[in-house]
Formats: structure tokens, sequence, C-alpha cells
């Protein structure tokens, strides 16, 4: 087998510069606040290093940005990474805190040789602005050493790893302190020179966990690695090391994180119609968005202009100092049949679903109702106000009902003039007798004196009426 890994050394500190617009200095923080552990270019070149002082740091650099490090958040962005890579490769694992490990000798064939895989997975980490040392070894704990130790080169000949590895010294092999010292008490300097002990010596002088670690190094000890399998959500999040105190200020980010659901929409081959925007405040409880649109949706710039239009309706109540945008509901994806052979959309159901989705996100999902029809021929029982749905191809084809009044009224009114023009009837419709509500009447297109065109209908009882106006 052949495994790929990857070291992100500046996971944390890629994952906040990748939500900010502007280029300032940015160090992360230990726990404990104390003491600097990563450091952006930026912060670098004005003297900024890992392992020294946040106070010295701030006397370099007074405008300093600072970040603290927490487990679950660096946790939660391995996890994102992951996501992407899973398109590269199925069977993968988390390494935490900062590595991911990637089966890639069954994906030779399928990329065309493993440049071709190594290149793919350099374009992805170069789109996602994300730091990666990469490395191949035929074990998991080689490609692991190779790739932390940033000596990892486009190879699977054997003994291109395993110079590599032999040369490597005895603390970038990983050994705890105490079996480096006894490795260099017996003279030996680098991981070559432990590959050449004999096994029984090697466990009796150190220990039979050493030996088991040399061993899933060598490949000569099975080294089992439980895949990881995507969760059947999408989830991204977007933390600021400033407060955003207006909504345009969460555009920026809000956009990367969109295309990134457009791309893993387009992987699966779903879209949606639902979206979760949590905004999170520092003292008070998040704002939660719900984001509809009238209909599947995959596309990042459509999410993104209903979110625009939502948050003009409704500005931010507090500062923001994180955003999560989460989507749980996801919906096969219909064929892409109307178009033409220049690519254009030949029908308007495109634009009728992206007009909704627009109106919903201006003036709320409840403001607007869609017009459906009731299997009834009474004219004010044959329809019904529903919640607007995506544009569905008709039922019944139009060419084959009766002409219908674009303005039916209310309720009829009793005609006061005889019609100056008769143009078509009658229609007789009757019905209502199962539920007590029958009528019986014979209806006319007719012009009035004044040149409105009007629906008229003679009820056998109780006279002439009009029920409606024509446009």
């Amino acid at each position: 087998m052949l495994w790929l890994y990857l070291h992100f050394p500046h996971l944390l500190l890629d994952h906040i510069r990748r939500t900010r617009e502007s280029a300032e200095a940015l160090v992360i923080v230990e726990g404990s606040g104390q003491k600097v552990i990563q450091a952006c270019p930026e912060a670098r070149d004005q003297g900024v290093r890992a392992g020294m002082r946040l106070k010295t740091a701030l006397s370099l650099v007074p405008e300093l940005g600072t970040v603290r490090a927490d487990q679950q958040q660096e946790a939660r962005i391995l996890e994102d990474q992951a996501r992407w890579l899973y398109r590269y490769a199925a069977h993968i694992v988390l390494v935490p805190p900062d590595g991911l490990l990637a089966e890639i000798g069954s994906l030779q064939r399928l990329y065309g040789g493993l440049p071709a895989v190594w290149q793919a997975v350099e374009q992805a980490l170069d789109e996602r602005q994300l730091t990666a040392w990469p490395g191949i070894g035929h074990t998991p704990l080689a490609a692991r050493l190779i790739a932390r130790s940033g000596k990892g080169e486009c190879t699977a000949d054997k003994g291109h790893i395993q110079r590599t590895l032999d040369q490597m010294p005895l603390l970038a092999a990983e050994f705890d302190a105490r079996t480096c010292t006894r490795l260099q008490r017996l003279g030996l300097s680098n991981l070559g020179e432990v590959f050449n002990l004999p096994p029984v010596e090697l466990a009796r002088r150190l220990s039979p966990e050493t030996l088991a670690r040399v061993q899933k190094i060598q490949g000569t000890r099975p080294d089992p690695q439980a895949p990881w399998q995507p969760p059947h959500h999408f989830r991204q999040q977007a933390d600021f090391v400033q407060e955003i105190e207006q909504s345009q200020g969460l555009l920026f980010p809000l956009q990367r994180i969109l295309s990134e659901l457009e791309e893993d929409l387009c992987w699966r081959q779903q879209e949606t119609d639902s979206l979760l925007l949590i905004l999170q405040h520092r003292h008070e409880e998040s704002t939660r968005l719900r984001i509809r649109t009238s209909g599947p949706e995959h596309r990042a710039e459509a999410f993104l202009n209903l979110i625009r239009l939502r948050f003009e309706q409704q500005p931010l109540r507090a500062p923001v100092i994180a955003l999560l945008l989460s989507v749980k509901r996801f919906l096969g994806r219909e064929a892409d049949s109307g178009q033409d052979l220049l690519g254009e959309s030949q029908d308007l159901n495109e634009a009728w679903h992206t007009l909704m989705s627009r109106l919903q996100a201006r003036l709320g999902d409840q403001a607007l109702k869609q017009l459906s029809p009731q299997a009834d021929h009474r004219p004010e029982r044959a329809w019904s106000a529903s919640e607007v749905q995506r544009k569905t191809r008709p039922l019944v084809d139009a060419g084959q009902l009766p002409r219908r009044p674009l303005w039916l009224l209310q309720g009829p009114q009793p005609l006061t003039e005889v019609p100056a023009a008769w143009f078509a009837g009658p229609e007789r419709i009757s019905g209502g007798w199962w539920d007590g509500q029958r009528v019986h009447r014979d209806y006319y297109i007719a012009q009035l004196h004044n040149g409105q065109l009007a629906w008229v209908f003679r009820d056998v009882r109780d006279g002439w009426f009009v029920h409606g106006w024509f446009g």
C-alpha cells in the first residue's frame, strides 16, 4: 500500500487568516496565553517567532492580533480538511491535532499516475490557502515521519523512501525523550542505525513498545488504520480575531464558505433548499437565521444574494465573533435538460425560482402565497393559497381549460345593465350538492356599455350576476 500524509503546521492560523480581507500580523498563542506557538509571515517579518513570549511579541508588534489555541476548534478544523480530501481519496484517517492520512496507492490508475494525484492535492491546498507538508510512504508511520520532517517528495520508489528514513535523526523519528537518550547512549544517531539492530536486542535493551514502533515504520508489523467517514451534513465555521459590527463585513467569509458548499453539493450531486446561519455574539445569545429557497439550489452566488437581502431586512443586533453555516437537508439534483447548443437555458423555471427566493428573503417566508388549482368546478372554490413551491410542469394543458378572468370578484355582484355584446357562452357549471353549497349557473363572456369585458352568469333562481373582469 502507498500512503500520503498531510502535516498542517499552521492549521488554526490558516483557518483564521482565510476569513480576513486584510493581511495583518497574527499569532496563535498557547492555552495559557503566555507563549506564541504559530506566527503568520507578516508577524515573522517583524521578528516574531514561535516559542517567543507573548509580551516580547507585543513589544515588537504592538498591533499584533492574537488567537488562543483551542483543541475542540482545531479538531473541527481538521475534520473540515478531511471533508474535501475525501473527494480525492476514500480511505482517510484523522491524526489529531494537525495531520491527515490517505491511502493513495489505489488512486494512481484513476488519476493517471502518482504525479497527477500529488498535483491534484497540491492544487486543492492552494485553492484553500492551506500550508501543508506532504509525505509519501509505504506505511502510515513512514509517511507521517517524512511529512513532518518536511522532506516529502512525489515518489513511490522504495529505495528513495528508505534512504530518507535512514537519514532521519532520532528526534525527528518521534521517539520519546527517554528512548532517544538510551539510543544515543548506545551510540546511535539516526533511524537507519536503529533499523540495523536485531529485533531481539532492540526489545531487550529498550522496550517491546519501541520494537513495535520500529516494525510499524518498516512495515513488518500490522498497523491497521480505521477509515474516517464523512458526516451526513455540511458544517463550516469562520472565527474572527476582531468583532464584526456590520453585516457587510460577514459577506467575505460567507462567500468562501458558500463556495465550499457549492463544491460539496456538486460532488454529492445534490442540492438543498434550507441553510442555517448562526451568528455568535460575545455577551448575547446567538442569532439564528434560516435561509430558505423556493426550491432546490446549489449555487453559491444565489445563496449569497439571499443572505445579503436577509441582512438588509435584519441588521446585526450585536457584534459577531464567529459565524456558522450548517446544511442538513439534501435533495437530489434535477437533470439539466433545458439548454440549447450554446448552453443557454430555454426554460424560465430557473428565473422564476430565483425571483421567488429573493422575494421571500426580502419580505419573509410567510409573505408570499401561491395559487393552486382545486378539484372543484365552482370558481370561488376552484383555487387555494399555499406556500410557494418550486415551479413544476402543469398537470393540465392550459389550452384545454375554458377562459377565466384574471380578476375574480370576492363574491358575485348583481348585473345592473344589459350587456352591449356577447362573445362566448353559455358554459354551464352545476355542483356543490355534496356540501350544501349547490350552484346551477350558465356563464357568458360579455361586453358592457363602458367597454369592460365581464364574466357574467345567470342563476336559474336569482337572475344575472357579474363574477369577474377580464384584463
